[in-house]
Parts: C-alpha cells; structure tokens; sequence
C-alpha cells in the first residue's frame, strides 16, 4: 500500500505495476484519513491509497 499526494498518484501507479505486475487499486481516503496521512513520496496530505 502507497499513501500518496494527488502529485504522485501516476508514480504511486507505476510502481505498484512494477514491484507486483497486477492492476493496482485506487482508493480515495475519506477526510479523517487525509488529515492524519502524508504522502509518501513528499511531506504534502496524502489524497490516495494505491494498493495490489
């Protein structure tokens, strides 16, 4: 699972296909999520979670 910016969401894609050769998820984080997430590739608030 990637915690990732709305920015990163492409990256967050392609590497989820990479490392796992399969369809990744994409799922929104409701606001309680967003507040509390950051996104792994920045310091910005987490919008998405990309999952296998």
């Amino acid at each position: 699972m990637i915690y990732c910016c709305l920015e990163h969401v492409e990256l967050a894609l392609d590497t989820v296909v990479d490392e796992y050769e399969v369809a990744p998820e994409l799922i929104k984080l409701s606001e309680d999520q967003q507040l509390s997430t950051t996104c792994e590739y920045c310091e910005k608030k987490a919008v998405y979670i990309v999952a296998n």
